[in-house]
């Protein structure tokens, strides 16, 4: 099975983060998701999170860290995420594609319904941030 390489961003100011919902139509529709996307070929991991997080939530990145790596097997298909921590940016976040937005207190994270991948995002920033 080909895996497929996604760059996300936990887009976090104090104590919130951004989230987006996916679209129906999409690989695990109606879910809330960080924003984030496919690498392209012959692009780095941390270039495609910042041209993905312009292109979706119109922000320029300017302080970022590697946050972890997740690799999960959906059972149609296995994806590599590469999870970047973004702690300042230029601009406010906004659902560029039309999808809907919100910022969510780290504490009300888990909530939200994620794709399975994005559990261990939640619990890494329950555990760093709020315990």
């Amino acid at each position: 099975m080909k895996i497929v390489d996604v760059s996300v961003g936990v887009i976090k100011q104090e104590r919130k983060i951004f989230v987006s919902k996916r679209a129906d139509e999409l690989h695990q529709g109606g879910f809330w998701e960080f924003p984030g996307g496919k690498v392209e070929p012959d692009e780095l991991p941390s270039e495609a999170m910042r041209r993905e997080l312009f292109e979706e939530v119109g922000i320029v990145v300017t302080k970022q860290s590697p946050f972890m790596l997740i690799e999960h097997d959906y059972g149609d298909k296995h994806v590599r995420l590469h999870i970047f921590l973004i702690e300042a940016f230029d601009h406010q976040p906004t659902g560029k594609e039309g999808q809907q937005t919100q910022w969510v207190e780290l504490s009300a994270l888990p909530e939200l319904a994620f794709p399975a991948a994005n559990t261990p995002i939640v619990e890494k920033l329950i555990t760093e941030f709020i315990d």
